[in-house]
């Protein structure tokens, strides 16, 4: 008869647990920007750029000549969804200084082109992503880059103070 060696799974889940700690340590810090709310934020970001690109792309190619200024806004807002969601994908250094610049110009952004549709509606003939705040998408293009800049923001000090 073989003796049942109950050990056996213990020292596996033990040299597991030790692979994850080991894991954990050589993280970088901005992998934060992957856990909780930030993974909910590169998921929306992640939406929105291709709902953006979906849109600018349509416009571009079939009505630029109905609203070029409105359209080429578009087509910049998208890169700009894509810069960020690739930045908040990777997750270093890096690319936290690059999110929160796409953030930055994103929120800047929305407000100058928000201002401008109500204050020259002819050259925004028909609505791009950041017109009227973003009201076409629920006024997320106006509160994601303020959720993603708090989050950035987040991270950062937590590296910081570590």
């Amino acid at each position: 008869m073989k003796k049942r060696n109950d050990d056996g799974g213990a020292r596996a889940a033990a040299a597991s647990a030790k692979k994850e700690r080991a894991a954990k340590r050589n993280r970088s810090p901005f992998s934060a920007m992957h856990t909780g709310p930030g993974r909910a934020l590169t998921a929306v970001y992640g939406v929105f750029a291709l709902s953006a690109t979906a849109r600018a792309g349509y416009q571009v190619i079939r009505e630029f000549d109905v609203a070029p200024v409105a359209y080429s806004l578009s087509v910049i807002a998208a890169v700009i969804y894509i810069v960020a969601t690739i930045c908040l994908v990777i997750g270093n250094r890096t690319s936290h200084r690059i999110a929160i610049g796409a953030c930055l110009v994103e929120f800047v952004g929305v407000i100058i082109v928000g201002i401008l549709s109500f204050t020259h509606p002819e050259d925004f003939a028909k609505p791009s992503v950041w017109s009227s705040f973003g009201s076409g998408y629920g006024y997320i293009p106006l509160i994601l880059p303020l959720v993603g800049l708090w989050w950035l923001y987040l991270v950062g000090r937590r590296i910081r103070t570590s």
